[in-house]
């Protein structure tokens, strides 16, 4: 049966960190534990962060976060939150600041490791209300983690998989466009292409949900208008506000599902974790929509042709191609074989794919051919 459910309360305008201490006053975290990166340290965000909370001395940071978040760091992190007694955790950083996060929210309160809670080990039963509340400060927009109910994090084991709950969830998302006025260039495209893979993935998921399918159109115009803007000119504070827009709006509407570019960057990503997110899913995109085109559900309901619209292309046919140029415009990597990706590694990838949980929400099943077809188009 279908879910529709938004429970994030979001505070989005410039200089809305300025409202954390309040936030965290009205859900009741007092002795909270920051989660956030060196690079968020260095650029002097972590310092914005702590000055809103107005007692910058007492209070425990976690800047460890690496790139592709991994169980390691949330054992790291959950000693850290035990030893200092805190009672709730706040993110500062992009995704993979905010998945960390999460993961500490949950192994911090709950007994077992990390593995017990990802969805494919059947930890959705497992993770229950005494989960801790967190507060995500997002200094990105591609994730959207700061809204999600979801966290990407690796295991000891190497794989990449999801921890999904409702009670992982931020309880407050502050949303402050000023934060991402210093994100490199790079940086801007990879994120925002993220922001895109969402809006376009979780409108194609075949659920029901029309809420979600509004926000991500909507968020899909946001970005497709913004991002080259963004990305070449990082003070253009119209661009950066609608692309933080995008990104929540993407994270908002993906509780229908993703698809088949999320379980392709998922598995790619667990095998090689210094490969950005963004840049795999704008890499993907083409591949995936091509192979998703003849689903039911996208033919009955002209899907191809209300993402031409919301992207003003002429029709369908064409989005496949402008994904293609945005990508080269953006100064982003076109192909998979410029990653060092290489067709040997492909039956690990494809394995992976078929495991992942975003494998099950796509508007058409793909299969092991499927995977390789796609992987061969997108090298």
């Amino acid at each position: 049966m279908p879910l529709i459910n938004y429970i994030t309360q979001i505070q989005f305008d410039f200089g809305a960190v300025r409202l954390l201490a309040g936030e965290c006053e009205r859900i009741g975290i007092h002795r909270p534990l920051i989660v956030t990166d060196a690079g968020i340290r260095a650029a002097g965000l972590l310092d914005k962060v702590l000055g809103a909370l107005g007692s910058s001395s007492a209070v425990p940071v976690f800047d460890s976060t690496p790139p592709n978040p991994n169980e390691a760091a949330v054992r790291e992190a959950v000693a850290m939150y035990k030893e200092n007694q805190c009672d709730g955790v706040i993110a500062a950083g992009g995704g993979s600041s905010i998945d960390l996060a999460k993961g500490v929210a949950v192994c911090a309160t709950h007994d077992g490791p990390l593995q017990g809670f990802a969805v494919i080990e059947g930890g959705l039963a497992r993770i229950t209300a005494k989960t801790a509340p967190v507060i995500a400060i997002p200094t990105t927009a591609g994730t959207g983690s700061e809204v999600g109910r979801g966290a990407i994090l690796i295991l000891d084991d190497g794989r990449k998989v999801g921890v999904i709950s409702p009670h992982v969830v931020p309880k407050v998302a502050i949303c402050d466009p000023e934060l991402t006025l210093g994100l490199p260039p790079m940086l801007t495209a990879a994120t925002g292409m993220d922001a895109i893979a969402h809006c376009l993935e979780t409108f194609m998921a075949p659920a029901f949900n029309a809420p979600a399918d509004g926000i991500a159109l909507d968020g899909l115009w946001r970005a497709w208008r913004h991002i080259e803007r963004a990305t070449r000119d990082g003070s253009d504070r119209t661009a950066r506000w609608n692309m933080m827009s995008a990104s929540m709006q993407g994270a908002l509407a993906f509780q229908k599902g993703l698809g088949c570019v999320h379980s392709l960057s998922h598995s790619l990503g667990g095998i090689n974790p210094k490969l950005h997110h963004g840049t795999l899913n704008a890499i993907f995109l083409p591949a995936v929509i091509a192979f998703n085109s003849s689903a039911p559900t996208m033919r009955e309901e002209g899907k191809l042709d209300r993402i031409a619209q919301a992207m003003g292309l002429k029709s369908g046919d064409e989005v496949g191609g402008a994904l293609r140029s945005m990508t080269a415009t953006l100064g982003l990597p076109r192909g998979l074989a410029e990653l060092g990706v290489t067709r040997e590694m492909f039956p690990r990838i494809i394995a992976g794919a078929l495991k992942d949980h975003s494998h099950k929400t796509n508007p058409r099943e793909a299969s092991s051919a499927d995977y390789e077809a796609m992987l061969e188009t997108s090298m």
